[in-house]
């Protein structure tokens, strides 16, 4: 976002240069405003010498990253920070859409162009432009994703060719640059144009850089579906270009797609889904949010306005933003809805990517609801160190990888700009501290394979480059620490510069949509000029504080949630509708709600009681509506007591030098040995390589393995029977190393090593297992450095330099301790009938809803969030792909027996893969 339009709605002036003046008149506006918020004696200011030391510290945290990748991965896109090489899209496991972000064009370096100008690099700008200028083909034959393409390519060779002339003009560096940015960017952008052959003008997914879409060779143009921001986050880039250029194709086809998806919009809720039919214009996702999939399409409505002066895009994303606010927000949560029934939650959890909705809140001039919003993130982010890629409503894990997304830092900066709230400051400080001490690694800086455990995933995103240090180094300088105003500029998605004067050069002009009908709205969506300042911060000096402190415990204590919108009307008068965390079947009063809300119970022979739901004989139609919804919350409660039967992920730490900590694997734990979750010192040991390598037999080097952690080799016999044999030989500890060459937890489920059907209460030593490319690491360092000590915990531990806090190893006092994240209950939400079928009990009406449980008195509490992981043991003869779920001889443990139909299983999976896939596509 621009740091000019940082705080609301500029009509002021009727032409593109008048509006450009407004924005440039708000900034003085927001900083005598935020004045008052400063001098709050709750906010301490900080000092002058802090703000560069933090400075200077996120500039060396830069250098760090970038100095690493161009040593270890340049020309490649992206850097491996675990492995110290480059991600060369082909040469590695695919990972699915993620990859398509990739082509072979040094992402990161034209990504990381501006970035340089903004941190005062102007030298090492220079020689990355010549760089690109001199080695990057933008004529590979490969698919890439028109989306990510746009915004993270083009919009990086716009942005360096931006600050390049602004650096020119200054008459000091650049002086050589004659457009070759530019000229590369026309390229592309031609390159991009066949992807939108389409008779909606919304383009394919993908697109092949040397042959288009739908030629034999392109290899792509057989997708019929598209995310709505992949479609709708294209008009910065594109209108610039046409604006730098002169080729007014560029705009125009942005404009249809933006003008299509807004004709689709749902015309009673006016919100539009996640996916949509390229060709026909249906939805395909009915749920409405702000995030995944959708986030930036929001975002460039109003943006689009600012840059190009064009009132019908400030209508649309008022229109929107009305409807946002009334029915998926739900302060402090941000809920997904349905489209066509926007008063019916869609999901129970949040993913990180709508960290980027309270920045354009502050756009907006929306500061209230921007602050509660930031706060609950913050809250989160303090109980797991990074904001979990999901999070449900009582803020658990729902998906917990981190791959050091920026939106987050994007609306801390955002915020201290328009409050000039020292808090904010604060807020970005503990962003810098987690970096540096969970995600920093020799060789840059990793993403987090999972929050809870500390783990890393052998990845650096070209946006932690383009974005994160860009935010926390603008949050922290002052108007003279830059070399350019800022505020003449206008922030892409991806954090790109575009300067504001493009509003008066080369205008398009806009073809008038007289199919177009506006909602009547409040004529405040509409009437603001400037903000108000008094509007946006009253006259108390502790207005924002007074925001932010309801929500200071929101995480840590009671299961907060939004209130809906049946509860809201029910004001003081009736009982709220009843949730399914509280239910209990003994209860005559939850009886009698359930009656009124359509849902019947049934006492089954087996011991279950059976739910089901007949929405015609609701009390009401709102009452109908909180049946469904309880259904809906039932069904999760009872898939997610399902996976909570399994154990969560292990981490081995590499504590040694050089790495001090700084790396940690993913690991997969075992039904059998110490339980490291009670053990919360974990087990820490020298790492020697048993002989016989597998483990299955006496092991010879029985010396080298006393009081070490032993590593064996997958196969050839039970888990069981190797953690025996490395025991009796006096090993504190096992790592089994997956054989099959390749595999990583990057790419395929975690899993958990079961027993050998036998009782195994005989083995003590905490056993963990490690895919082929996380256990290579450890052999490697064995290598390099001979002596490698690891510690086996069921978290990271903190990484200080020496790990001096890491000295004692675990004891038997420790046995006792519970993790402080671990919750037992006596209430299980189970479904294994007899035959051990399992599965939810569905009645054969295609309407109605219905859920199994145990008849329990007990109301059913908060649950553990904990990652999908499939059992594995290993046979003498039966060596399975890792792709596929291996167990022992024990009937116990297959997945016949774990209560769960595959049907089941497999509806609970497709849900959050899906959800996932849009993820992916939009900034991952």
């Amino acid at each position: 976002m621009s740091g000019a339009a940082a705080g609301g709605e500029g009509r002021s002036g009727d032409s593109p240069a008048g509006r450009w003046v407004s924005w440039k008149l708000l900034t003085l506006g927001l900083l005598s405003a935020s004045s008052v918020l400063a001098a709050a004696p709750a906010a301490q200011a900080m000092s002058r010498d802090e703000k560069r030391r933090l400075g200077s510290q996120v500039v060396e945290m830069f250098d760090h990253a970038y100095s690493n990748y161009m040593e270890h991965a340049y020309p490649a896109d992206e850097l491996m920070p675990l492995t110290c090489r480059g991600r060369v899209r082909g040469q590695e496991p695919s990972r699915g859409d993620v990859d398509d972000a990739l082509g072979k064009f040094s992402l990161t370096l034209i990504d990381t162009l501006d970035t340089l100008v903004v941190l005062n690099k102007t030298k090492e700008f220079e020689e990355a432009v010549r760089k690109v200028i001199r080695d990057v083909n933008l004529d590979n034959d490969i698919v890439v994703s028109v989306f990510e393409t746009n915004i993270r390519v083009l919009g990086g060779l716009l942005g360096g060719h931006s600050v390049a002339i602004m650096l020119k003009e200054k008459g000091e560096d650049m002086q050589w640059y004659n457009g070759e940015l530019l000229h590369m960017a026309k390229q592309l952008g031609y390159k991009l144009l066949p992807a939108f052959n389409t008779t909606s003008g919304l383009p394919y997914p993908r697109v092949n850089l040397k042959f288009g879409v739908r030629s034999p060779e392109a290899r792509t143009g057989t997708e019929t579906d598209t995310c709505t921001a992949c479609a709708g986050t294209l008009i910065l880039e594109f209108a610039a270009l046409s604006r730098f250029t002169g080729a007014s194709i560029f705009e125009e086809y942005a404009r249809k797609a933006l003008d299509f998806l807004w004709e689709k919009r749902q015309r009673s809720s006016n919100l539009v889904g996640v996916t949509i039919n390229i060709h026909t214009g249906d939805w395909v996702r009915k749920d409405s949010g702000v995030g995944a999939g959708i986030d930036s399409y929001y975002e460039y409505l109003l943006k689009a306005y600012v840059l190009l002066g064009d009132d019908s895009f400030l209508e649309r994303f008022n229109t929107h933003y009305d409807a946002i606010m009334r029915y998926i927000s739900q302060p402090p949560l941000l809920l997904d809805v349905h489209i066509h029934k926007p008063m019916l939650n869609a999901r129970t959890w949040m993913d990180s990517l709508l960290a980027f909705f309270p920045g354009l809140q502050v756009l907006k001039g929306d500061i209230r609801p921007a602050i509660e919003t930031h706060e609950m993130l913050y809250q989160v982010i303090k109980k797991h160190n990074f904001l979990p890629e999901a999070f449900t409503t009582d803020f658990r894990v729902h998906w917990a990888q981190h791959p050091l997304r920026p939106e987050f830092a994007e609306s801390t900066y955002f915020l201290y700009k328009a409050t000039g709230d020292p808090y904010y400051l604060e807020v970005g400080k503990t962003l810098i501290e987690n970096l540096n001490k969970y995600a920093r690694v020799p060789c840059g800086f990793a993403a987090m394979k999972d929050v809870r455990t500390g783990s890393h995933e052998d990845r650096m995103d070209s946006f932690f480059l383009a974005e994160m240090f860009k935010y926390l180094y603008l949050l922290f300088a002052d108007k003279e620490d830059l070399t350019f105003d800022i505020e003449d500029y206008i922030f892409t998605t991806e954090a790109h510069l575009l300067p504001l004067w493009l509003s008066t050069t080369n205008q398009t002009a806009p073809k008038k949509n007289f199919t177009t009908e506006y909602t009547e709205l409040d004529d405040s969506n509409f009437d603001w000029t400037c903000p108000n300042t008094q509007i946006l911060f009253p006259n108390d000096p502790m207005y924002a504080q007074s925001i932010r402190e309801p929500l200071k415990n929101v995480v840590d204590k009671s299961c907060p949630r939004g209130v809906s919108r049946a509860e809201e009307s029910l004001g003081s008068g009736p009982k709220p509708p009843l949730r399914a965390r509280d239910f209990m079947a003994s209860n005559p009063e939850h009886l009698e709600i359930l009656k009124k809300m359509g849902v019947s119970l049934i006492h089954l022979k087996d011991g279950r009681v059976q739910l089901v739901q007949h929405a015609i004989q609701a009390a009401s139609s709102i009452d109908a509506e909180d049946g469904l919804r309880f259904m809906q919350e039932m069904i999760e409660l009872s898939s997610q007591q399902q996976k909570e039967q399994q154990l969560p992920p292990r981490a081995v730490q590499i504590v040694s030098h050089p790495f001090f900590g700084r790396v940690v694997l993913t690991a997969g734990p075992a039904q059998f040995g110490m339980d490291l979750s009670k053990h919360k010192s974990g087990t820490r040991g020298f790492v020697v390589v048993s002989k016989p390598y597998n483990g299955c037999s006496e092991i010879t080097n029985p010396e080298a393995l006393k009081e070490k952690i032993a590593l064996m080799q997958r196969g050839q016999c039970m888990f069981a029977e190797k953690a025996r044999n490395i025991q009796k030989a006096g090993a504190i500890g096992g790592i089994v190393i997956d054989d099959n060459e390749g595999s990583s937890s990057d790419t395929a489920p975690l899993f958990q090593m079961a027993g050998d059907g036998k009782n195994t209460d005989d083995i003590t030593i905490p056993m963990l297992f490690l895919f082929n490319k996380e256990g290579t690491i450890i052999l490697d360092a064995i290598q390099e450095y001979e002596a490698v000590e690891v510690l086996l915990s069921d978290k990271a531990k903190d990484r200080d330099l020496e790990m001096e806090s890491m000295d004692q190893k675990s004891s038997d006092n420790d046995s006792h301790n519970q993790s402080a994240e671990e919750i037992t209950t006596d209430l299980n939400l189970v479904n294994q009938d007899p035959e051990g079928e399992g599965g939810l009990n569905t009645p054969a009406e295609s309407d109605d809803k219905s859920v199994s449980l145990t008849n329990e008195e007990s109301c059913i509490p908060r649950l553990q969030e904990t990652s999908s992981n499939s059992q594995v043991s290993e046979s003498d003869n039966q060596l399975e792909e890792q792709s596929k779920i291996e167990t022992d001889s024990n009937p116990s443990n297959s997945w016949d027996n774990k209560g769960q139909s595959m049907e089941s299983i497999l509806a609970d999976w497709n849900e959050d893969i899906e959800a996932f896939e849009m993820m992916e596509k939009d900034e991952l």
